[in-house]
Order: C-alpha cells, then sequence, then structure tokens
C-alpha cells in the first residue's frame, strides 16, 4: 500500500494517518517518572524520547497536555528516563494504562532528586529539569543528565504500534 498525504494547511492532516506514518519510526519505549504530592511516585510509558545534547548533556521528551501525570512533572524539577527491556513489556503496559497506583508491585528504588528508578529497567537516565515549552497537543521537557545507569538487557521497542524486539545487526 503507498499512502501520500500532502498539506500546506495543518487542518488538512488526518491525525490518525500521521500517527499511522509516525509508527514507522522504530522507537524505544520509556517510563518517565517523577515524584508527585506527598512524594507519590508518578510514571507513564513514553516514546518521544531523544538525546539532544553530548556536552552539555541534554535529553528531550513530551508528555500529552491531558496526561493525568502531567501537573506532577510540572511540580518536581527531576525526572527519571527508564529505558524498558525486552522483558518488561507488562511493565510498560501497566504505566501505559490508567491507574490509581500504577507502583503497585512494582519495585523500584528513590533515585537523584527521590524520582522512582525501576529496577527493571535496562538503562536508568536521571534528569533535573531544563526547560519546559510548548509542542502542540504536548509538553517537551528538556532534561540535563545528571546521573545514569545501564545494564547488558536488550531494550524493547515500538513500531507500528506493537511491541518487538532487535533483530540481527546488519
Amino acid at each position: 500500500m503507498n499512502v501520500h498525504a500532502r498539506s500546506f494547511d495543518d487542518t488538512q492532516i488526518d491525525p490518525r494517518a500521521l500517527r499511522d506514518v509516525m509508527g514507522h519510526f522504530a522507537t524505544g519505549v520509556t517510563v518517565v517518572t517523577t515524584v508527585g504530592d506527598d512524594g507519590v511516585p508518578v510514571g507513564l510509558t513514553a516514546n518521544s524520547f531523544a538525546s539532544v545534547s553530548l556536552d552539555p548533556p541534554l535529553v528531550v521528551w513530551s508528555i500529552g497536555l491531558n496526561a493525568p501525570s502531567l501537573g506532577a512533572f510540572r511540580q518536581h524539577p527531576s525526572f527519571a528516563i527508564n529505558i524498558m527491556c525486552e522483558e518488561s513489556k507488562e511493565l510498560a503496559l501497566n504505566f501505559a494504562r490508567p491507574s490509581d497506583n500504577k507502583f503497585a508491585n512494582v519495585s523500584w528504588q528513590p533515585g537523584f532528586g527521590g524520582v522512582p528508578i525501576l529496577d527493571d529497567a535496562a538503562v536508568v537516565i536521571q534528569c533535573s529539569t531544563e526547560m519546559r515549552f510548548p509542542g502542540g497537543d504536548h509538553e517537551m521537557y528538556l532534561g540535563r543528565v545528571m546521573e545514569f545507569h545501564r545494564t547488558d538487557k536488550k531494550p524493547l521497542l515500538f513500531h507500528k504500534g506493537a511491541f518487538t524486539k532487535l533483530g540481527a545487526s546488519i
């Protein structure tokens, strides 16, 4: 199937069709965490994450303006990017679903600024929030990397609306 859309006016692009097109770009799966009111851990699954700069060490990610946890990320000065491993699909789904307590039965430790660090993550990048800025129906977070930890676990990927894993190197 060959699909083509062209627009010189933002109102002509169908959001669902654009989402399907963007799904062709394989991404890693992260759970972004912070601390909410009264020290309650907060987290959500996101694939809108990227490295921005090595000097200074900066990353960026985004959160939907209708996300229930938006207020916590706006209030707390730090966050963690927990990059999920192949074995953590259910954990990623847990943080993607609405829930009053996404951390029930989740193993984690407090990290930089008290933000939750998930024990089952392949990589953890702990950041201080440098800047927040609007990005359409999302808010973007630029974070300065303060600490990181990596394992040899293989990353969980997301492609065309489904979880997947790394294949053979080419």
